[in-house]
């Protein structure tokens, strides 16, 4: 049976993080939704702050550390996405999107991606539609409908209650359903394959 991967991003700069609680809660219910689709699932957390001067370092000389570089190719080989930041000035934070500026441009094309921010604030929760819907909808993916913000109050206990439960297990259900259903992930693009076969590179690429 083909194992399903699924890479789980959270940007949260704090430990313990409620970014990363919400990522972890999303991964949870993701994964048993698959199971009871009879899936395998393996899940891979990426705790952003852990590889933020990696991915700092990236940026300033286009090379990856061996770290980042197996980072970057869980989140680009798994075969569903779910990524989480905290919320400040009204948009994601800049570590979460410098590392997804560290991807080619077609890395997640046609990947199921279930999107997830925290903040004091229910006030900040429509950045999922202004800011990361659009960022994952540039980068081609294919974003679960339900997109989930947890603000402070939505905490009790360090679990989700009431909405936030319901919201969670509505966007696993739908993340789930779109890997279910999509092919298996062939893994991460290699960045030396030609892009056309060598024959007709010999031909000037047009013929």
């Amino acid at each position: 049976m083909t194992v399903r991967a699924i890479a789980v991003v959270s940007a949260g700069l704090s430990q313990p993080s409620s970014t990363r609680l919400l990522a972890d809660q999303l991964a949870t219910a993701t994964r048993d939704e698959l199971v009871g689709r009879g899936e395998q699932v393996e899940l891979h957390h990426v705790e952003l702050r852990e590889y933020a001067h990696d991915i700092v370092n990236h940026l300033l000389t286009g090379f990856a550390p061996e770290a980042l570089r197996q980072v970057l190719d869980q989140v680009t080989g798994a075969d569903g996405l779910i990524a989480v930041t905290p919320i400040f000035n009204a948009s994601y934070s800049g570590l979460f999107k410098s590392f997804f500026d560290l991807l080619d441009a077609d890395a997640l094309g046609g990947r199921p991606v279930l999107i997830g921010a925290t903040g004091g604030t229910a006030r900040h929760s429509l950045a999922l539609e202004h800011a990361l819907r659009p960022m994952f909808a540039y980068l081609r993916s294919v974003v679960t409908p339900t997109a989930v913000f947890a603000a402070s109050e939505d905490w009790s206990g360090g679990t989700a209650e009431g909405a936030l439960r319901s919201r969670i297990t509505r966007a696993a259900g739908e993340l789930a359903e779109q890997v279910h259903r999509a092919a298996p992930s062939s893994g991460p693009a290699d960045p030396f394959a030609l892009g056309t076969d060598f024959e007709r590179l010999l031909r000037g690429g047009n013929s």
